[in-house]
């Protein structure tokens, strides 16, 4: 995203923390590309012919994030972290939903090897893995915070090191915890 749209975009944010309404839709070019980018890594490996599409996951999510009574946005950057947050459970209970109607059919798999966007190898389905997130953050929310950022939120080490108040060098550390943790933890539930 560019500089400028950066900073049309926390303009957008912050008149919709200040009750107008059609900041909304002033927003919505101003952050989609990005959103979409973040969907569409989610969706990588997916098999065809899924009900729900990164499209549409960007637009529920969107329609989530701005359909709120007090927004209290603080940057663009903040913005994409809830949206990270909000993905994440769209794409949590259409797992859940799915795993009730079929019994286990049809997992959706996701990869926490790498970066936020690389998906080779070692691959959980997202009800694991968010089980596995809900666990994380009765232990550590901010170890179970990173990961939301980065696996979901596509945010750079930095971006999620912001978000969080917290430094670069705390933010890998705790990059690496949490990676480890997960990974032990569903490699036992598999």
């Amino acid at each position: 995203m560019a500089e400028n749209e950066q900073s049309q975009a926390t303009k957008m944010l912050a008149a919709l923390c200040d009750g107008d309404g059609s900041a909304a839709e002033r927003l919505l070019p101003l952050v989609y590309t990005q959103l979409r980018a973040m969907a569409g890594g989610l969706f990588k490996y997916q098999s065809p012919g899924q009900t729900l599409q990164p499209t549409a996951l960007v637009h529920e999510a969107y329609l989530k994030l701005v359909d709120q009574t007090n927004p209290q946005w603080k940057s663009r950057a903040h913005f994409m972290a809830v949206a990270a947050m909000a993905m994440r459970q769209i794409l949590t209970d259409a797992a859940r939903a799915r795993r009730a109607q079929k019994r286990g059919g049809d997992w959706q798999r996701v990869s926490l090897d790498s970066g936020s966007t690389s998906r080779s190898g070692g691959e959980v389905d997202v009800v694991s893995l968010d089980d596995a997130l809900e666990r994380l953050s009765q232990l550590n929310d901010r170890h179970s915070r990173i990961v939301q950022l980065r696996f979901f939120g596509g945010l750079t080490m930095q971006e999620a090191a912001d978000v969080l108040g917290i430094s670069r060098a705390t933010a890998d550390n705790d990059w690496r915890i949490a990676r480890a943790w997960l990974s032990a933890q569903l490699s036992e539930g598999a």
